[in-house]
């Protein structure tokens, strides 16, 4: 479903935030992606839809190169890869339900995006969503008025809208208390059972990553140095990854 090989990015002050970096992913694993901050975690995602453009190296998702995607070719790609941010992304003075739907604006004109004018059916999909989250009363409510685990379910929600066959949540619960982290993941994973979606989920905390991923890499530096199960995540890779100490790698080699 995704591939990834030989990822490199360079900013343009010379930062090497991504070195090499090659892994597939099936589809319907979780994934989750350990390593401090400046270890290239959010490089990674956003170079899987081309919010950052890589340096080098070729990305195929759903047998398509994004590496050289046109921007029509682009919009249709991303249609189908959800995106889950830390700070939630929403436009604060927006209504949670407006917020929800901007999910489909890949699917409707322009004109109709500039007026927020959305089918009815993307109306009641958009509110059956919220009603999945649990925060259907909340749907005519500014987004900047919700508590931060509300307004992640509601960044949740528009990624859903896109009707993806990959999510790419990054640092989805950083800014979030223990219990309200908790249940963000539990929302990811059972959208990840239920729905089938692949979900790429960028973390800090190793135990959430042994919690709910199939499946965990570790990036250090930009470089990948772990690939393998949660009980292959050992005290002494988990130390590996955050301190710099050398790390061998899982069983699930690229």
């Amino acid at each position: 479903m995704l591939q990834i090989e030989n990822l490199t990015k360079i900013y343009p002050d010379g930062t090497q935030a991504l070195k090499g970096v090659s892994f597939k992913a099936e589809p319907g694993e979780f994934i989750t992606i350990l390593g401090k901050s400046g270890s290239g975690k959010s490089t990674l995602l956003r170079c899987l839809n081309r919010l950052v453009d890589p340096t080098a190296g070729k990305i195929t998702f759903s047998g398509n190169d994004i590496t050289i995607a046109s921007p029509y070719e682009l919009r249709a790609i991303r249609r189908k890869i959800g995106m889950v941010f830390q700070h939630y992304n929403l436009v604060p003075r927006c209504s949670v339900l407006t917020n929800v739907l901007s999910g489909r604006l890949s699917y409707i004109s322009f004109w109709a995006g500039l007026i927020n004018f959305f089918p009815e059916k993307a109306v009641r999909q958009a509110r059956s969503h919220l009603s999945d989250l649990g925060i259907y009363e909340k749907q005519n409510r500014r987004a900047d008025r919700l508590s931060g685990g509300q307004q992640q379910r509601v960044g949740i929600a528009r990624a859903l809208m896109q009707e993806p066959e990959m999510i790419l949540a990054d640092e989805p619960v950083s800014s979030l208390d223990p219990d309200t982290a908790q249940t963000i993941m539990e929302i990811l994973s059972k959208i990840n059972r239920e729905k089938k979606v692949t979900i790429l989920c960028n973390l800090h905390v190793p135990e959430l990553a042994r919690q709910y991923g199939h499946r965990i890499l570790g990036l250090r530096k930009g470089e990948l140095v772990f690939d393998g199960s949660p009980t292959e995540l050992s005290e002494s890779a988990v130390r590996s990854i955050y301190s710099g100490n050398r790390a061998l790698r899982g069983g699930n080699k690229s």
